[in-house]
């Protein structure tokens, strides 16, 4: 049985998502990760503001899915990939919502990186 909590996103816990409006280009191991202009940016809380990058827009040949996985009670469990050009800093740099809950349905098949553990993660016009 699973008894873990679930939350919805309010007043005392906001999040919100909408279309980054720029392009994301997410490097490690001195290649391009991540190319998109399609990115969402989440905003939780008090939380630093994450891109969600779309599947589509990663080069998924360079990610490695790892057994590594996460409770967030606001968007569900996590998976995660490490970054095979990366080396062992980029191991778990990435998670994914694979089933959020539905306040946060819109990140689903997207990915979201961890800055310190990739070589950069640019904005550009």
């Amino acid at each position: 049985m699973d008894t873990r909590t679930v939350k919805i996103p309010g007043p005392d816990h906001p999040i919100t998502i909408e279309p980054a409006h720029t392009r994301v280009v997410v490097k490690a191991g001195g290649r391009v990760i991540a190319d998109t202009r399609r990115a969402l940016t989440l905003r939780e809380a008090s939380y630093p503001a994450v891109f969600y990058v779309p599947r589509e827009d990663a080069d998924m040949a360079l990610l490695s899915r790892t057994e590594h996985t996460s409770w967030c009670p606001y968007k569900g469990q996590a998976s995660y990939y490490s970054i095979t050009p990366g080396g062992e800093r980029a191991a778990n740099a990435i998670w994914t919502y694979e089933t959020p809950h539905a306040a946060v349905a819109a990140i689903k098949d997207h990915l979201a990186f961890y800055p310190d553990r990739v070589d950069s993660i640019e904005t550009l016009a």
